[in-house]
């Protein structure tokens, strides 16, 4: 590989490891939010506690995402120096703010969540609560608001020197792209944090432990995933792709294998994209239905790859392909596991039924990967451009930096991380084992 192919895959790899914590983190701070303002309300002290076990995950959660999120960002100065030199100008604004947000705001108020229940009022207690929630997704806005610019640039102008400057920062927070894009990002952090949490509940069910507390993770994941999982198809995701679709018609044509423009395209739902010939193997399509998802009519022109030359075409183009089929499959999959879920839920027989406990535990890790399948997406799709239109990845990255050095620093990182998963592992493993601490107060039922 050269120089550039390990710069990119170096930040592919520690910005994906990365993003395994933050969509748990930012999901969990709504859902603890929840459990926090319920136990208030009702004077509920399972709630309370439940709040407490779910924010000793999160404090777990929160350290890893900063540990492995200060070395992706030093990424920008060692890997992609040429980048941060001419749009620093641009992506500094929000990346500082994100910054203050997360590791100043959110985390001053997560420790008074995790150790100032007995030392301040219950409002107060809910409020550090909030402020969490708020440090959390706040801090996400931005760090969408800095990848939206790199999708659709707005308010820049470019300066004698050849660097970019920001003419409008509300204009550049207002981005419509990072608009849609934070609403279909923080619907899939929800649906991550929910299906973690039902779960647990699903497993303590079936372990017949702390049968009380699995009913609250199990109720609250569910209802929580329903409403996240429908809102992450529509309309976040219909309307984001609809944008990509007027913005990127030569990304979205290779989303979906569209190697030829014409009136009624064609949804392949699956298939074996061979872009040698220029055509899908042995697909499986909806006629029609691209034509109707991007311009509500069958009969609308949708562009293909041939309208666009090849250097224009995004690289990777069979990982596109499958990372954008994956998470389109993926959630079909959690609307009908959530809605079937719901549906037991509301007829009285979840907490009873192992046959629908059991995917609903073993299912938890398939919103990392439909999340990490979404971001691969929307940055592969992104490609050949840093910044779309404006920088081609090729003249972003950092030159004098050579292809052993990156080898070298990524294998290092690799293992690093893997020191840091099992250790994650066993934390969390303790915690859920353990379970709430006050649950040998409360009765606990035999589940038939």
């Amino acid at each position: 590989m050269d120089a550039l192919a390990l710069h990119r895959l170096h930040f592919a790899f520690t910005i994906t490891y990365h993003y395994l914590f933050p969509q748990l983190t930012m999901g969990l701070a709504l859902l603890i939010l929840v459990l926090k303002t319920i136990a208030v309300r009702r004077n509920d002290e399972q709630y309370h506690e439940a709040a407490r076990f779910w924010g000793k995950i999160f404090a777990i959660n929160f350290v890893m995402g900063v540990v492995t999120g200060i070395p992706m960002e030093f990424q920008f100065g060692t890997n992609w120096s040429q980048f941060a030199r001419i749009t620093g100008g641009v992506i500094g604004q929000p990346l500082a703010m994100e910054g203050v947000f997360s590791f100043f705001l959110e985390s001053a108020f997560l420790g008074v969540l995790l150790y100032g229940e007995k030392r301040v009022s219950k409002w107060m207690h809910w409020f550090s609560a909030f402020m969490v929630f708020f440090g959390s997704w706040i801090s996400g806005f931005f760090i969408i608001v800095t990848d939206a610019w790199m999708q659709h640039p707005v308010a820049y102008r470019i300066m004698a020197n050849g660097q970019y400057e920001v003419t409008s920062f509300w204009a550049l927070l207002l981005n419509p792209w990072g608009l849609l894009q934070y609403a279909h990002n923080m619907c899939g952090a929800v649906v991550t944090a929910s299906f973690v949490m039902a779960a647990v509940g699903a497993f303590y069910l079936l372990e017949k432990q702390f049968v009380e507390y699995g009913r609250i993770f199990l109720k609250v994941g569910v209802i929580a995933g329903v409403v996240a999982c429908v809102a992450i198809i529509f309309p976040t995701g219909d309307l984001h792709g609809k944008y990509v679709a007027h913005h990127q018609p030569v990304s979205m044509a290779a989303m979906e294998g569209l190697f030829h423009s014409g009136k009624g395209a064609d949804v392949v739902l699956m298939g074996q994209p061979d872009y040698a010939s220029g055509k899908v193997d042995n697909p499986i399509v909806v006629n029609n239905l691209s034509s109707f998802l991007i311009y509500g009519t069958t009969k609308a022109e949708v562009q293909g790859l041939d309208q666009f030359p090849r250097d224009q075409w995004p690289t990777t183009l069979p990982l596109l392909f499958y990372a954008y089929h994956i998470m389109a499959g993926l959630g079909t999959y959690f609307v009908a596991l959530m809605l079937l879920a719901a549906l037991m839920l509301w007829r009285g027989k979840l907490y009873t039924s192992r046959w629908i406990q059991w995917p609903l535990m073993l299912s938890f890790p398939l919103p990392y990967i439909a999340n990490t399948a979404g971001w691969m997406t929307a940055e592969i799709g992104r490609q050949p451009w840093v910044v779309y239109g404006l920088m081609r990845t090729d003249q972003g990255f950092s030159k004098y930096v050579s292809a052993s050095n990156s080898l070298f620093t990524l294998l290092g990182f690799m293992g690093l991380y893997v020191v840091l998963s099992i250790l994650f592992v066993v934390l969390v493993y303790k915690e859920i084992q353990t379970g709430p601490h006050k649950a040998a107060a409360v009765p606990t039922l035999t589940v038939s």
